[in-house]
Formats: structure tokens, C-alpha cells, sequence
């Protein structure tokens, strides 16, 4: 659909020209004579950007940016006027206008003006909605549990939210902490500045420092140009250090100081930067224990643990298992296009018996692989995979895999070589036979690289 642009012009032909000029050029585009009847007509329709003279005899067309930015500060609003002065066009841009073109003007460059201010007012409109989409994900009606551990948890997460205290989540692997860490930042009052979360434990140890507090020019061997680090991308917000337990010795002492400073230099620099900037730090292991071997900082530790929540594991959440395996189900189903409508009693009491040692990752891993192995309506205990010897059926002797996720991949792609040979390599009968979409299986296809031929067979 046409953007609808709205011109305003006391000079009625000049403005019928322009609309007239701007219609051909693609967009949706009505004029109006007085400011009055731009307000009315804002007001009965939808006007995606208002490009309006800036003398008209009864309201200027600052008295109208001034009337639309009130009731509509995402309105971009263009100003045309024949008495542009440096000093005007600044107080037009403090008062909102998004700019202002001088008479006499070419059309080129009045359309130039317009679809810039659209496509930025395009990307302010898709970050809000992104915005708006990651605080409902991360409300506490969307936290799936209902256990007495985990209602524990939401309930030091609503204490500690509206504060500026710093948080130390403990738990193990897989239990949700960047989850809790995202609930907390999506309901306090730095909702609408940037979460940046850093995995301490997946950067090299020469590169930490630059990666958390950037570099400028010349710092060291290949910093070609200055670099903003992830301090200085949380200003306002909420930096999340995970796996902090990982984090050398030698970097936990700048780290100190930036949060009881909150400022810090970037690696060669001898300037320092002021930042207001929340933390919230994670670890599987066991920091107490990590002080007394000497490779964690205990002033750290106390500056970080202000307000400290253990995460619980899942085999202690015994009542949010069918909740959550209900939802991580609904979803991969939803994802694939498969219809799935529940999980069997046996395999539900399958899901209940099992210890769950990967916790809530497992978990959704077990449910995701269940919707794509799924032959039925209805999850079986044979589309299950647990591991280990508290799962149904498996010897003591089985062992839990070293790569979850890669194991989850390799049958995935049996599954799929499996049915793209028994159809002779036609996608649209594999994908019948698996039960999901031909949508679906390209996409699983194209993120395996599984080359489709007569044979199915993967890339070597």
C-alpha cells in the first residue's frame, strides 16, 4: 500500500500541483488549504508524513507541527517555507519537524526528503514493535511455572526489578538464567534502553577486555579503528555478564571499578567514560568456592551478589514439567506447520520420571525432536529421547551425550535422508511422510545443507 502523504499549502493550486506530482510518483497524496483542515483530516484518517508550508495566514505551519507532534509524535512532519534560515530550520527541527525543504525546490529532492523520513519512521516503528513483542515475552504472566521454587523465583525478580541493585543469578546449566535476567531488565524502569548480554565464557581471554570495555585505534596489533565495547552499548540499560565465573582474574579488577565507578577506559585509552549501566551476572559454578581458589575476586563477588536469586533445576520444579513440555511442544509444532495435539499419559509419565539433567534446555530439545520424529497426533514415548539411566527403557551403561544439540541435528538428518530416499527425493512426498509442511522440510533441507537429488545425500 501507498505511503498517504498530506501536503498543506494556503496557495490551494500550488498545493494541488504538488499532490498532483506526488501521486505520480507513487504515493497516496490529498492537500489541504489551512492547517484547521489538516488537524480534521489527520483526525478522520491515516496520513503516513504531513509536508507543509510554514506561513499560512490562520495557523502557521509551526503552530500545526506543534498541533500534530501533541497527538501524534510519530508523525514525521517536512516544512516547506521560501524563508529558510539557518536559525529557523534549527528551531523547526527542536520544535519535531523531521526536516525542511526551501522554495523554490526540485521534486527530486522533496521526494528524496520524504522516503528518507519514512524509512527511518519505518525502523522507529519496527524497533518499538520488537520492543513491545520482547517485554510480553519476558513479562511475568508469560514465566511458565506455577511450582512453589519457581513462584520463589518470580517473586525476588518483582522485588528486585524496579531497583538499580546489582544481581547475581546462580543455578546450573539450562535452568533459564538469561531468561530471568531478560524478565528483570523487560520490567524496570530501563525497559526502553538496550540489554546487551555477554557470555564471558565464549571469549577468548586476549580479547574479553576489548569485547566489554572497547578499544581505540592503535590499542594493539589490528584495532584499525575505535570500538565501541559492551559497557558503552548498555548506557541506560542492562549489561547481562554471563558465565562470570570464566571471566580472568585480570579483567575482574577493571570490572570492579566500572561498576562501583561506573566508568571506565577503553583498552588504550587514557580517558574515561561515564556510563550508567545495571548489571546482572550469571554462573553454573559454585563462586564461593572459586574465592577460596583464588580465581574469582571476592570484592567482586560482593559487589555483584547485592541481590542474589537461585535458579532451582528442573527435577525440583516436578509440576512445571507438563506446563513447559506442553508450550516448547506447541511452539516447534507451530514452527514445522505439523499438527500435533498433546502428549500421550505414558509418555507425559515418561517426561515426570526423568531427572533431567540438561534442565529446561533439555527439555525443550526433547520436545522439539519429538515434533519432527512424530508419526501421530500425539507424542509417544518413542518420540522421547532421554538419556541416561533414569530414562524409560535405557540400560545404566548409556551415556548422557557430549553435544546435545549435535545429536539432536544427527537425527534430524537421518530422519530426513530417511524419507527424501523412500520418495525418490520428491520433497513434497517426504514432507507427507514425516507429517510437517513442504515449507518446513525445505528449510530443514537448506539449514542441514542436505543436497535433494533422485538419492538423497549430504554435502561432503
Amino acid at each position: 500500500m501507498a505511503p498517504a502523504i498530506l501536503v498543506v499549502d494556503d496557495e490551494k493550486r500550488l498545493g494541488e500541483v504538488l499532490a498532483a506530482a506526488l501521486t505520480e510518483r507513487g504515493f497516496e497524496t490529498t492537500a489541504v488549504s489551512s492547517a484547521a483542515a489538516a488537524l480534521a483530516y489527520c483526525e478522520a484518517n491515516a496520513v503516513d508524513l504531513v509536508l507543509t508550508d510554514l506561513r499560512m495566514p490562520d495557523r502557521s505551519g509551526r503552530d500545526l507541527l506543534l498541533a500534530l507532534k501533541e497527538g501524534r509524535p510519530d508523525l514525521p512532519v517536512i516544512i516547506m517555507t521560501a524563508y529558510a534560515t539557518v536559525r529557523g530550520a534549527v528551531d523547526l527541527i527542536k520544535d519535531g519537524a523531521f526536516d525542511y525543504v526551501a522554495k523554490p525546490f526540485e521534486l527530486d529532492d522533496v521526494v528524496a526528503t520524504i522516503e528518507r523520513a519514512l524509512k527511518i519512521r519505518a525502523v522507529v516503528n519496527e524497533n518499538a514493535r520488537l520492543r513491545m513483542e520482547l517485554e510480553g515475552r519476558y513479562c511475568f504472566d508469560n514465566l511458565i511455572g506455577e511450582s512453589a521454587p519457581f513462584r520463589n523465583v518470580l517473586q525476588q525478580v518483582g522485588e528486585v526489578a524496579q531497583s538499580r541493585a546489582s544481581v547475581l543469578l546462580h543455578g546450573e546449566s539450562g535452568t533459564g538464567k538469561e531468561l530471568i535476567a531478560r524478565a528483570i531488565h523487560y520490567n524496570s524502569p530501563r525497559r526502553e534502553m538496550p540489554f546487551i548480554a555477554v557470555n564471558c565464557a565464549a571469549i577468548p581471554e586476549t580479547l574479553i577486555e576489548s569485547e566489554l570495555f572497547g578499544h581505540v585505534k592503535g590499542a594493539f596489533t589490528g584495532a584499525t579503528s575505535n570500538r565501541e565495547g559492551r559497557f558503552s552499548a548498555a548506557d541506560g540499560g542492562t549489561l547481562f555478564l554471563d558465565e562470570i565465573a570464566d571471566m580472568p582474574l585480570s579483567v575482574q579488577a577493571k570490572v570492579l571499578r566500572a561498576v562501583q565507578e561506573q566508568s571506565f577506559e577503553p583498552v588504550g585509552s587514557s580517558k574515561p567514560l561515564k556510563v550508567d549501566v545495571r548489571i546482572i551476572a550469571a554462573s553454573h559454578k559454585d563462586l564461593q568456592k572459586a574465592i577460596a581458589d583464588g580465581a574469582f575476586r571476592m570484592d567482586l563477588y560482593y559487589r555483584l551478589a547485592v541481590f542474589p536469586i537461585t535458579l532451582p533445576p528442573l527435577r525440583e520444579r516436578h509440576d512445571d514439567i507438563p506446563l513447559l513440555a506442553a508450550h516448547f511442544l506447541r511452539r516447534a509444532a507451530q514452527e514445522m506447520g505439523k499438527k500435533i495435539d498433546g502428549i500421550s499419559l505414558p509418555a507425559q509419565e515418561a517426561l515426570a520420571h526423568y531427572g533431567w539433567p540438561g534442565n529446561i534446555r533439555e527439555l525443550q530439545n526433547c520436545m522439539e525432536r519429538a515434533a519432527i520424529v512424530a508419526r501421530g497426533p500425539v507424542i509417544e514415548p518413542k518420540d522421547l529421547m532421554l538419556f541416561g539411566p533414569e530414562a524409560p527403557g535405557a540400560s545404566a551403561q548409556r551415556a548422557l551425550p557430549s553435544d546435545l544439540d549435535g545429536e539432536l541435528e544427527r537425527i534430524e538428518r537421518e530422519f530426513l535422508l530417511e524419507a527424501l530416499k523412500e520418495s525418490g527425493g520428491v520433497q513434497a512426498r517426504a514432507a507427507e511422510r514425516l507429517g510437517i509442511t513442504e515449507r518446513s522440510l525445505w528449510h530443514r533441507v537448506k539449514k542441514l545443507a542436505i543436497k535433494v537429488s533422485r538419492v538423497a545425500e549430504p554435502h561432503e
